[in-house]
């Protein structure tokens, strides 16, 4: 059961949790994790990632890291969470996911407190800590999301991602009882584009969902974001005056300057605080 407050529960972590999730796969959102990163620490924020896509993690790759241990060796008992934690470009510390490892797409109830056990730990040394979570509604997805203080969905103009954003914010508001969406829209022609798929997936949660969405950001199409890929470097920090560097620093100082979606008074259940 959870600790209660007044009868020698632990202090609530200092870090800010936000799930960055997505309904369809190839949206960019490790990309825009790993920029948000880049530009909340250029910011002055102490950043930590965890690569939530734990039988495809690729943040390592798309940063050009190559880390000896990953979250498999902790599952293992081998390493502990602290001792996997990396450097990455700017002060950024990144917790790496496994490659092709089956096995850790099938984690029990356990495995996973486990490990949020051990990141309640690392929470008091970081500000924000972003959880890049995989695409879908499988249980690993579903669990990040409702372990963070907040949920932020990205979305393209193509009808799919569209379609499955809708499908994943659904599920999580019917089965687990998640009230309030951030999005961010992604590989836009413009701020008009948008508005547009905003007001679109708006259109039909506020018919059929009892939720709220907010449209946070927006992150235009960048060839440069295309050529950073390929470097193994984020574009906010090899090109940070194009299109998307910009629209990723203002991402990341709308974020400093918000607050989270759930107030932790809401009394929302902090899953890595639970105990057997």
């Amino acid at each position: 059961m959870r600790s209660k407050p007044g009868n020698g529960a632990s202090p609530k972590p200092q870090a800010r949790v936000i799930a960055i999730t997505s309904g369809k796969g190839g949206v960019g959102k490790t990309n825009i994790v790993a920029n948000l990163g880049y530009a909340l620490c250029k910011a002055g924020k102490r950043v930590l990632i965890f690569d939530a896509d734990l039988g495809l993690g690729n943040l390592d790759v798309l940063l050009g890291l190559t880390p000896r241990y990953n979250l498999s060796h902790v599952v293992e008992g081998v390493k502990t969470l602290p001792e996997i934690v990396i450097n990455g470009p700017g002060n950024l510390k990144i917790l790496p996911a496994s490659s092709g490892i089956q096995e850790m797409t099938r984690l029990t109830f356990f495995q996973k407190l486990e490990i949020f056990n051990e990141l309640n730990a690392l929470l008091c040394n970081y500000d924000i800590v972003l959880i890049d979570t995989a695409a879908g509604i499988s249980s690993n997805v579903l669990y990040f999301n409702t372990s963070a203080d907040e949920i932020m969905v990205v979305v393209t103009p193509e009808p799919t991602s569209i379609t499955d954003a809708y499908a994943l914010m659904k599920v999580l508001s019917v089965k687990y009882q998640e009230k309030h969406f951030r999005l961010i829209v992604n590989l836009v022609k413009n701020a008009r584009e948008a508005d547009e798929v905003s007001r679109q997936l708006c259109l039909v949660t506020n018919r059929f969902l009892d939720i709220s969405v907010e449209h946070f950001g927006s992150i235009m199409a960048d060839e440069n974001v295309k050529l950073g890929v390929r470097k193994q470097k984020v574009v906010s920090e090899w090109a940070p005056m194009t299109h998307a560097s910009r629209n990723l620093s203002e991402l990341a100082h709308r974020l400093i300057r918000s607050q989270p979606m759930i107030q932790r008074q809401e009394n929302r259940p902090l899953i890595w605080q639970d105990t057997m």
